[in-house]
């Protein structure tokens, strides 16, 4: 049984991911294996969490993965580990748009039979923090909220006057933490400045946070609230279990014929099968780590790649995955990488399988914001001023190397850029929400899409596109 914590709060901006990445760092430096994990889509915390843990940051998302796999997705990213410190998302009880409590923290610390602690901005009031406190902990008698944190306290008379305050709400003090700029992370357009962009910086911020959290919280206390969850009685997710269970299902050709009529290269019998290219590097940093281990498990040798250095893609390639990340801030350096876009037009032109979310369907557009790209789809990005955000119910509009028409999936969508058209001639995904849609581009073997996946919710994709890639 590894024992487990949720770090939730009232609501955004409340400290949630200095205290949970503290706490991670904090308790791994006394020697613990900690698990680290995320509520809800978000890419950019869980690479602070594996900077504070050494080990893969996994997201726990119920409406993409469906609530069935909470605690075993859980379970496998927790084996052999000591602590779990599961970082909430948004506030405590917000979830899903019009779905209730779906996707929220409260719904996965219920999942998960874990603790609950909330971290409180304290910094402009005393005595109310008692009435907000009490109010989240008795709202839904299912979360147990074991106990809080105060973030921004001003003064040790500010300290005096919460603590007294919350003397009698029944919710122990387990840390107050003072403003402190040295565990401040940067944000840009869509949040966090990503780990793989301030890799020094990032590491001294993670350290200031362990050391704000040793300082200042309990941890005794909290480490021993964690060991109270009971057991979870879930069987822990495998991809090997899962790989074996999709592979060698039906596949639908939809690999285009060569110019000449002949088989396409990656489709030949004497081409180095399933060997996988994942984009990495600063510009693409966000991935799931369970596509990863879904992709190896169908029997893929998964190589990473950076775009931003590599000038030809990995030898043998057979299948691209280009997920999300900022293009929009290394358009120029990922332009002049033209042998790298010739590569990977070249490798689009044969029909090899090519799955790109959101930064992978810009990088493959014609034009970035007017500074060429790859040229695979007949379409051009620039940024935007309006931010498009939230979950996706979507249906295959085309066969694909990811699905076959009719298929549903469902998705997120985070991004301030506009691709024009917004559809290809065959459309990726009929989207129901929150208006309907049809959007991204399925061309021969490519699949571009805005729409983030999570493939442990659907692994019958991964399964599909390394079959593709024979």
């Amino acid at each position: 049984m590894v024992a487990r914590l949720v770090i939730a709060a009232p609501s955004s901006g409340a400290g949630k991911t200095t205290v949970a990445t503290g706490l991670m760092a904090a308790f791994a430096g006394r020697g613990l294996a900690v698990s680290p994990h995320k509520v809800g889509p978000d890419y950019i915390d869980p690479g602070y969490h594996a900077l504070a843990t050494g080990r893969p940051g996994r997201n726990l998302d119920a409406y993409m993965c469906g609530t069935g796999l909470i605690a075993p997705l859980f379970e496998h990213g927790a084996r052999g580990c000591d602590l779990a410190v599961v970082e909430g998302v948004m506030g405590l009880y917000d979830g899903a748009a019009d779905q209730g409590e779906l996707a929220s923290t409260a719904q996965v610390s219920k999942l998960l039979k874990a603790p609950v602690v909330l971290v409180v901005d304290a910094s402009s009031q005393s005595r109310s923090v008692a009435a907000l406190v009490h109010g989240f902990a008795s709202w839904d008698p299912e979360v147990r909220i074991g106990g809080v944190i105060l973030n921004k306290v001003a003064t040790d008379r500010h300290e005096h006057l919460l603590r007294e305050a919350l003397g009698e709400s029944g919710v122990p003090v387990l840390g107050v933490l003072r403003r402190a700029p040295a565990v401040a992370t940067p944000s840009r357009h869509l949040g966090l400045v990503p780990v793989a962009e301030r890799q020094a910086a990032a590491v001294a911020a993670v350290a200031a946070q362990a050391e704000q959290v040793r300082a200042g919280c309990d941890l005794e206390a909290l480490l021993a609230l964690a060991r109270s969850a009971p057991e979870l009685h879930a069987e822990a997710w495998s991809p090997e279990v899962v790989g074996r269970l999709h592979a060698g299902g039906p596949v639908v050709p939809t690999l285009p014929q060569t110019p000449s009529g002949g088989t396409p290269t990656a489709l030949r019998d004497d081409c180095p099968p399933r060997r996988v290219a994942v984009a990495g590097g600063a510009a693409f940093t966000f991935s799931y780590a369970e596509h990863t281990e879904l992709l190896r498990a169908a029997g893929a040798e998964v190589v990473t790649f950076d775009p931003l250095r590599d000038e030809a893609l990995p030898e043998g390639t057979s299948g691209l995955v280009i997920g999300g990340g900022f293009p929009e801030m290394y358009g120029a350096e990922l332009s002049a990488n033209e042998p790298l876009r010739k590569a990977v037009a070249a490798l689009a032109a044969s029909g090899a399988p090519i799955a790109a979310e959101c930064a992978g369907l810009l990088y493959l557009a014609r034009s970035l914001d007017g500074t060429p790209m790859c040229g695979v789809l007949d379409a051009d990005a620039r940024m935007s001023e309006r931010l498009t955000l939230g979950y996706r119910d979507a249906v295959a509009v085309s066969d694909s190397v990811l699905a076959p028409a009719g298929a549903r999936m469902r998705g997120h969508e985070f991004h301030r850029t506009v691709i024009e058209p917004g559809a290809g001639p065959l459309a990726a995904w009929g989207l129901r929400q929150p208006e309907r849609r049809v959007e991204g581009f399925v061309q021969g073997g490519v699949h571009a899409s805005y729409v983030h996946t999570h493939w442990a919710g659907s692994p019958e994709a991964a399964a599909r596109f390394v079959e593709h890639c024979r």
